[in-house]
């Protein structure tokens, strides 16, 4: 009788044999097999791995585990983003410092991480908020500044009156401050960009990654190229002011009945009359609370104010009132619209809400005659209403219409982005500081690179207002003009985090290194990233902002490439018992640990793995862990203790456990490289069972070859359970050190089929049958069965129908 299966001692003991051995450090300068980079995006460092961390890294590990069986030199690497928001908060509440309180969150993510039984290369680890890693932020901001990648201007920020400072978004709740209830309010503020909409064209370019499709949608329309024209509008009264309207429906331009300016627009002022001076400053107010997604939104009432003022339509001097509405952004395109109600859904709502007139200019191809129109129509047609343009196809109509304006100097064709420049600045503390000096006789004077890194005070104050400990630290604050040697003062800001996270894959290959960022060398050979790993809520943020820095690092000639991630597979999200979003609010949230010393952290990578598609994600089930838990038992049963070798095997079960066995392999060898993680452990328990039906049936040589082809192809889901048996059975050497096991393709081929039966097209029965077999072969198999002829009923076949290895017809009357 075999031991009972203990995970509890037996994966402790690998994963401290595994690290003394240095298994799973990677030798990134050998050549003598493939290199294949496998990365997962990191964690923050919240304090605590819940089931989701361990969602996204178990089946990650599996598979870099099975590229690495697969001959490549496999580098997994691990780190911590850990900058950010959640730490000052913590300080603030608990009154320990951010760094104190994420280093402590370093120390228990990483004993947490490390029962995963993962192969990460532990001695190439970072985290973000350590000076060695920051400096190189900093580096990277000089070089972007040189080239004019790097700018400051005016742009909003949440401002909170009362605590006299910043919010981030997450710190406005319904409006107000979270932490005083005041309302805010949005703020210019001089602010630090990187000019990434310099790259926009470029990075519509995917040609050269493999990333789902719908990643690659969301970040092409989040850059929202628009080919169209930009004209002008007069003003009547004001023959000196001119109103810049872009537009990619200048075919639709007679229809034009109103125009609308951004609340923030700089000619508000001008074009406002004196009665509805109070009207629009209060409009503009209740503007300046709501963030860019609440004005977009396609959910709230149109609001707006007519300003009193109008604007002149060039193509035929009509004049349209201007209006104020916050659906209007100050950010795209020219910050005006012509608006259009009849072919626009948003003007259409805002016409009807305020009673303004709505003009049909293009009429849809399968319509005749005038008709109420009930919605606006978008697309394509013949222009109608339209002066001496009317009755032409909407398409030439584009032509010829910005063709009339650029012929007069009113206007050209142009291509607009919704894409804006990154905002980097964040008025925080916990974050790298922006390596900027301002002084009164120098102007903006950067940090020299000799004098980086620009070091966080460690003994900065925060106040219960959450204003940023930098403004009030003397030290810091107060420096030396490294030009003219006169007194000056630092910036305050600190980076947008998602700078650390946009280029920490190069870091990762030397992250100790003082002299440069990262090795050019060991770049070029080992990235682009060839699989990353991650969620897709990073679609038009991370995955962007690092495809725009691989650009700007190709064009200062570091590294030879412009796209950081090869390929790219989003994990779905993991959710509580209930189907829920886990939180703890609701008190769904599953703790691994908790699971871990129960079942051991096998079990929970075979459920993870086994619970539905790694894209798809779904809800965690404490009845559901029983069936991985029971699999896993009986692999041990099975490998633990061989059955005695019968006297004569049985030629058929052997050659059916052979057949198995190549069979497996070879659907288990794609399923891995695919990420069908689900239906590749679907098949390793039919092979598990058909390990059980020929127990006892076939030689001692062919069992133990199919348990070892089965803890091979195990091997990546539970590293540490087939470690153990691999040992236990004495193969010698580790079992993740071993050669993934091939497959001979004619033994992929099933000998025997199943044989549908139907009688006029209703399923009666099936049969097994050799596969190859012709109509005259099959026929009187098929009507000897009983079911069949039960079935029949005295009738005769009138046609059989029979499509090979398949089914049989058989039409009766």
């Amino acid at each position: 009788m075999a031991e009972p299966y203990t995970p509890q001692s037996i994966e402790r003991k690998w994963q401290d044999r595994w690290a003394a051995e240095g298994l799973y450090r990677t030798d990134l300068r050998a050549t003598d097999r493939p290199k294949f980079y496998a990365l997962v995006m990191f964690p923050y460092t919240s304090g605590d791995l819940h089931i989701g961390h361990w969602y996204n890294f178990a089946p990650a590990d599996a598979y870099a585990r099975f590229q690495r069986m697969r001959g490549n030199n496999v580098f997994l690497p691990i780190g911590f983003d850990a900058f950010g928001l959640p730490a000052e908060e913590a300080a603030i509440k608990h009154g320990i410092h951010p760094f104190t309180w994420t280093r402590q969150n370093i120390e228990r993510m990483t004993a947490q991480l490390k029962t995963i039984g993962g192969m990460f290369d532990w001695s190439r680890s970072l985290a973000t908020c350590y000076p060695e890693y920051y400096k190189w932020n900093q580096w990277f901001f000089l070089q972007f500044y040189k080239r004019g990648l790097a700018y400051r201007a005016k742009a909003p920020a949440n401002w909170c009156p009362h605590c006299q400072t910043t919010l981030a978004n997450e710190q406005v709740v319904d409006g107000a401050c979270e932490r005083c209830g005041t309302p805010v309010t949005r703020r210019d503020l001089e602010q630090w960009f990187f000019r990434i909409t310099q790259y926009a064209d470029d990075l519509l370019d995917f040609s050269e990654i493999d990333w789902p499709e719908r990643v690659v949608t969301m970040q092409q329309n989040w850059i929202g190229r628009s080919t169209g024209v930009e004209f002008q509008l007069g003003v009547e009264g004001h023959p000196e002011l001119h109103i810049a309207v872009f537009t990619t429906r200048i075919d639709t331009v007679f229809g034009m009945t109103y125009v609308v300016l951004a609340p923030e627009h700089p000619l508000v002022d001008q074009l406002t009359m004196p009665e509805q001076r109070a009207a629009v400053a209060a409009y503009q107010e209740q503007a300046r609370r709501q963030s860019e997604i609440e004005r977009l939104s396609t959910e709230r009432e149109k609001t707006g104010v007519p300003l009193g003022s109008y604007a002149i339509n060039p193509f035929n001097g009509e004049r349209v009132p201007i209006w104020i509405a916050d659906y209007v952004l100050s950010t795209y395109g020219t910050g005006a619209i012509m608006a259009v109600p009849a072919h626009d859904e948003r003007d259409f709502e805002f016409a009807q809400r305020f009673g303004l007139p709505i003009r049909e200019v293009i009429r849809p191809p399968d319509r005749e005659g005038e008709a109420p129109l009930t919605a606006a129509y978008t697309g394509p047609g013949v222009m109608v209403n339209s002066g001496p343009f009317s009755g032409l196809p909407s398409e030439e109509g584009k032509e010829r219409l910005a063709a009339w304006l650029e012929e007069r100097g009113l206007g050209r064709r142009t291509v607009n982005y919704r894409l804006r420049d990154w905002l980097i600045s964040r008025q925080r503390y916990w974050g790298t500081p922006i390596p900027i000096i301002y002084c009164g006789r120098c102007g903006t004077v950067p940090v020299p690179e000799r004098d980086l890194p620009v070091l966080l005070p460690e003994d900065a104050e925060f106040r219960p207002t959450g204003e940023s400990p930098l403004k009030l630290h003397e030290a810091f604050l107060h420096t030396t003009c490294p030009q003219c040697g006169g007194p000056a003062q630092r910036e305050t800001d600190t980076m947008d985090t998602f700078v650390d996270s946009s280029w920490y894959f190069l870091r990762y290959l030397d992250p100790h290194r003082d002299d440069v960022p990262f090795d050019q060398e060991l770049a070029a050979r080992w990235t682009p990233v060839d699989q990353y790993m991650g969620g897709v809520e990073h679609a038009v943020m991370h995955l962007l902002y690092a495809r725009f820095f691989a650009r700007v690092l190709h064009d200062l000639g570091l590294v030879p490439y412009k796209e950081p991630f090869k390929r790219l597979y989003n994990q779905g999200i993991i959710l509580g018992p209930d189907g829920q979003r886990m939180s703890k609010s609701r008190g769904n949230v599953v703790n691994p640990d908790d699971y871990v010393r129960q079942y051991g952290a096998d079990t929970v990578r075979t459920y993870l793995m086994f619970l539905g598609p790694w894209n798809a994600g779904g809800p965690w089930s404490p009845q559901g862990i029983q069936g991985p838990w029971r699999f896993l038992n009986s692999v041990w049963e099975l490998a633990s203790e061989d059955p005695p070798a019968p006297t004569q095997p049985d030629a058929r079960t052997e050659d059916e456990l052979r057949r198995l066995m190549h069979r497996t392999t070879k659907i288990v060898t794609e399923r891995y490289g695919s990420f069908q993680f689900n239906t590749m452990l679907a098949e390793l328990h039919t092979y598990r069972n058909g390990l059980q039906r020929a127990r006892g049936r076939v030689s001692a040589a062919l069992w133990d070859e199919a348990i070892r082809r089965l803890l091979l192809l195990l091997a990546p889901t539970a590293p540490h359970l087939a470690e153990e048996l691999w040992e236990r059975r004495g193969y010698g050497g580790s079992v993740h050190l071993q050669a993934w096991p091939t497959w001979d393709e004619a033994l992929t081929v099933e000998e025997r089929v199943n044989l549908v039966i139907q009688i006029n097209g209703k399923v009666r029965d099936q049969i097994e049958v050799a596969r190859g077999l012709s109509e005259e072969q099959v026929r009187p198999l098929v009507l000897e069965r009983p079911k069949v002829q039960a079935a029949m009923d005295g009738r005769q076949v009138r046609k059989l129908i029979y499509v090979p290895d398949r089914l049989v017809n058989l039409v009766i009357g």
